[in-house]
């Protein structure tokens, strides 16, 4: 139980430390909440540069379905069944997300919130839904959204908060 606090602990302190101290490769500029899980086997997980993990993302590693044939038959009575997770550079992994064993995202991606990521994704895609599917190309989706977007993200939050408000009727 002490183990399971002070893990707690370190990765709520500083994630990718963490999940990098248990073999996960990560990559430089990367943010991972706290919340979000790289699964029973880190080390099977590659994860690129500039890439966010977003809270409650689930990396599962491992097919937890052969519980169903370890109780089948003796020939599987031991077995277990793993896959790589590889994730590019520049990346978003939306809240809640799920990346499957085995999945390639590319680089330049947005996996949306919720999705299940259960086979590869191609580079400058955005995936979302169960089972996750590429929906548009970022600049599809840059194209789409450049009359909604804000150049706040340099400002304090009380600056973001009095824009924001001024220019309420583009929300």
């Amino acid at each position: 139980m002490l183990k399971a606090l002070l893990d707690k602990f370190k990765r709520s302190r500083d994630p990718v430390k963490y999940w990098r101290s248990l073999g996960a490769t990560i990559g430089e500029g990367c943010e991972i909440y706290s919340s979000a899980s790289l699964g029973s086997e880190p080390y099977l997980i590659t994860v690129g540069d500039r890439v966010r993990i977003s809270s409650n993302v689930q990396l599962v590693t491992h097919d937890g379905g052969v519980w169903v044939l370890r109780n089948l038959r003796e020939d599987l009575r031991d077995v277990d069944k793993f896959g790589r997770i590889t994730i590019g550079s520049n990346v978003h992994v939306g809240v809640g997300a799920v990346i499957m064993p085995g999945v390639t995202v590319g680089n330049n991606c947005i996996i949306g919130v919720d999705a299940v990521v259960t086979r590869d994704i191609p580079d400058n895609s955005i995936a979302v839904g169960v089972p996750a599917r590429v929906i548009k190309t970022v600049e599809e989706y840059a194209e789409q959204h450049k009359d909604e977007f804000f150049n706040t993200k340099h400002m304090s939050p009380e600056e973001k908060k009095a824009y924001l408000l001024n220019n309420i009727e583009r929300i």
